[in-house]
């Protein structure tokens, strides 16, 4: 199974080119190796509220990617807005993965207790904030992706919500 996977960077500096996006090449490299993801879509905006919805709407009704994974914009900085834009445009919460992120994140530094980061549901495409820094994106993506292709087998309607369990 290829599953459809966008990313999206809030970064006000990625936005104007005045840094290197090395987490979403982190994400990109897990995804592709890991899960047999394919990119489909991916974008840097800055830490705007409007422009990070607008992107995850595309992203969501008009590219139909299976799974987002945001990088960036999740700390406790004024201008990390990334979880309310991503609470404006979900349908329903899937808390599950950013709580199973923290909490392996808490295994290697208190200062994930720091993060915002949320996770739910658009439509049929899972949606997950990530961290902004590479290393952050790997611990955390490292977290959960061994459940992502049942959970999008789910939310797709590939697969029961048992799966093959008995």
């Amino acid at each position: 199974m290829r599953w459809k996977v966008a990313i999206l960077t809030a970064s006000d500096r990625g936005s104007r080119g005045e840094r290197e996006d090395t987490s979403a090449q982190v994400i990109r490299e897990l995804i592709e190796e890991e899960m047999n993801g394919e990119i489909i879509e991916y974008r840097v905006v800055p830490d705007e509220k409007d422009e990070i919805m607008a992107a995850l709407i595309e992203m969501t009704d008009y590219f139909r990617a299976d799974l987002i994974l945001t990088t960036g914009g999740t700390g406790l900085a004024v201008r990390d807005v990334t979880p309310e834009a991503t609470l404006s445009v979900i349908d329903r919460h899937a808390p599950g993965f950013a709580e199973a992120m923290r909490m392996y994140s808490l295994q290697k530094t208190p200062r994930a207790m720091l993060s915002r980061a949320v996770s739910g549901i658009r439509g049929k495409t899972l949606i997950l904030n990530l961290p902004g820094s590479p290393k952050g994106v790997s611990e955390n993506l490292s977290a959960v992706i061994d459940q992502l292709p049942h959970a999008l087998a789910i939310l797709t309607g590939r697969e029961g919500d048992h799966g093959d369990e008995a």
